[in-house]
């Protein structure tokens, strides 16, 4: 075992003793040792159900004959970070975490992991870290939040919370209606309700294999949760005594799925970037070319908040991720049989799987030929841009408005606040990329308000900053090169026509390339705005966002 590094041999009595310190006991030196990297927080309602979550995974690692070691790292919550300067910490939080995890890990030789997740940026750094690590792994995705409820309307972060400020303004609702929307939207622990970043990264990680099933979609506060914790301390025993490691798990075929899978949802645009820094973390060939390969072929067979009324308690009711898998390997060729924590092969796991066909269609009767996610180049991008099509309105694939331009967040919202933003327009929030950002802020609140004002299909929202998954509009966000970097985003003026065309996947600034080239002349990229602490260190090393904005 890797741990005999540290408990084996005359020569590593005074690490036996520093173990038996902890209480460990000598018969339990002699077991795998087995570290649960918990994310737990008071901070975070996705994690703050985690230590029960811990006792079962420990309770689990001992009946399998383990001998667990609980160790913490940090959460960023991005709905509490949203819309000021903390917001610039959670992009660069995943590569902070994925280094906790391989530190810890690598410092104890520990012979195996459980990864104790939830929320947005965790779970990508924990997969990141178990592709850099390859020690047997298994991640328990904590579970979605209740849904929220008041006077007979179903409520979910997204619609009562952040949409609800945009009615509120609008004078569509009340004060007293807003404050009773703001305290039924949140019920329970758990990742915020719909198919936002935090379930879409959960499903996608029950695709690739490295959770057990149900894991994504049985509620936080459930005790089909409790069981699935229980059952993967288990499980990470037997990876270790098969030596099934996750890099046998992360394949380029799993990737690949796991982009299937999200193209066929319609989820997160941030998976975009997590799935590609999972590969680079890896070793893996997987680029931007193979979203905007496989967004050419692949339909759309589910539909959930924010694209519907569906959250995660409904998905979850209607065969998960089970009856998506079982249909995508019945009916894509594409999608591959593969083996994952559990040891068995996907599709005998699935066989049996019930499929409710009125939430995951078939895929002969999909919602929309069109996949959930799309890839847009054009002079603006000519290395890539991604839109969320699902979360846009049919009658919108082909937008043409007039600019504009903002050099933070901060600018286009007070715009929206002051009702400065019109029918026909783009607005255009630059500088806030991997490295402009510092940190590729998400753009929820601004997104949010456009359609809470009832803009979301008269005006369009473009950005080298990234979304949330819970964004729904003629949004365009990862926008590369990004503005910092000399990307045309940053040379485009108030009153450009820019042309968003869903169909043909592009995205064009209508100025000539001599106008352009004039204005090239006379750019000068702002300095840094943060000099010094993580975020001065991050804008320096990230790569930019085709890339997964990996550090």
């Amino acid at each position: 075992m890797r741990s005999d590094n540290v408990k084996k041999g005359i020569a590593r009595t005074p690490h036996r003793s520093l173990l038996m310190a902890t209480g460990v006991s000598k018969k339990n030196i002699e077991r795998p040792f087995i570290g649960i990297a918990s994310s737990f927080s008071d901070l975070v309602p996705g994690h703050i159900g985690m230590r029960d979550l811990e006792r079962q995974i420990e309770k689990g690692i001992h009946t399998g004959g383990g001998q667990s070691f609980i160790f913490g790292v940090p959460a960023v919550c991005d709905g509490i970070a949203m819309g000021h300067d903390g917001m610039r910490y959670s992009l660069p939080s995943r590569d902070l975490i994925a280094d906790c995890i391989e530190t810890v890990a690598n410092a104890h030789q520990l012979d195996g992991l459980v990864l104790l997740s939830n929320c947005d940026k965790i779970t990508p750094a924990m997969l990141i870290a178990a592709a850099r690590l390859n020690i047997p792994s298994i991640i328990v995705t904590a579970g979605p939040m209740l849904d929220g409820e008041s006077k007979c309307e179903k409520l979910t972060m997204i619609s009562g919370s952040f949409e609800a400020i945009g009615k509120y303004r609008d004078g569509k609702i009340d004060e007293k209606r807003l404050i009773e929307l703001e305290e039924a939207s949140c019920p329970s622990a758990g990742s915020c309700q719909g198919l936002y970043t935090a379930n879409t990264m959960a499903c996608l990680t029950e695709v690739l294999g490295m959770s057990l099933p149900w894991c994504a979609t049985s509620a936080a506060v459930s005790s089909h949760k409790r069981r699935i914790a229980f059952e993967s301390g288990m499980q990470a025993v037997e990876l270790v005594k098969q030596n099934k490691k996750p890099l046998d798990i992360i394949t380029r075929d799993t990737l690949r799925n796991a982009i299937i899978a999200d193209l066929a949802m319609g989820g997160s645009t941030n998976s975009f970037l997590h799935i590609l820094a999972i590969a680079t973390a890896a070793g893996i060939n997987v680029s931007l070319e193979d979203f905007e390969e496989l967004s050419h072929q692949i339909h759309q067979i589910v539909k959930l908040e924010p694209s519907s009324a569906i959250t995660m308690s409904g998905f979850y009711q209607a065969g998960g991720v089970n009856a998506v898998l079982k249909t995508l390997l019945r009916d894509v060729p594409l999608f591959k049989d593969s083996v994952g924590v559990t040891l068995q092969k996907t599709s005998e796991i699935v066989k049996e799987s019930y499929v409710d066909k009125k939430v995951i269609h078939p895929y002969s009767e999909p919602f929309t030929t069109k996949p959930g996610l799309g890839i847009l180049r054009g002079n603006i991008a000519p290395n890539g841009s991604v839109i969320k099509i699902s979360a846009v309105d049919e009658s919108c694939y082909e937008f043409v408005g007039r600019a504009k331009v903002f050099d933070s967040e901060e600018e286009a919202m007070q715009a929206l606040e002051n009702d400065l933003i019109k029918e026909g327009d783009v607005i255009v929030i630059r500088y806030e990329g991997p490295k402009g950002g510092p940190g590729m802020r998400e753009m929820l609140a601004p997104t949010s308000l456009l359609v809470g004002k009832g803009l979301g299909t008269k005006a369009a929202l473009i950005t080298d900053g990234r979304f949330s998954g819970g964004t729904r509009g003629i949004c365009v966000g990862h926008i590369c090169p990004e503005a910092v970097d000399g990307g045309v985003i940053g040379l485009i003026e108030d009153g450009d026509i820019i042309e968003i065309d869903i169909n043909k996947r592009s995205l064009e600034l209508k100025v000539s390339n001599e106008v352009l080239a004039e204005r090239r002349k006379n750019f000068t990229p702002p300095a840094p705005k943060i000099t010094s602490g993580y975020l001065s260190k991050y804008a320096r090393t990230v790569q930019d966002a085709s890339h997964g904005a990996i550090v």
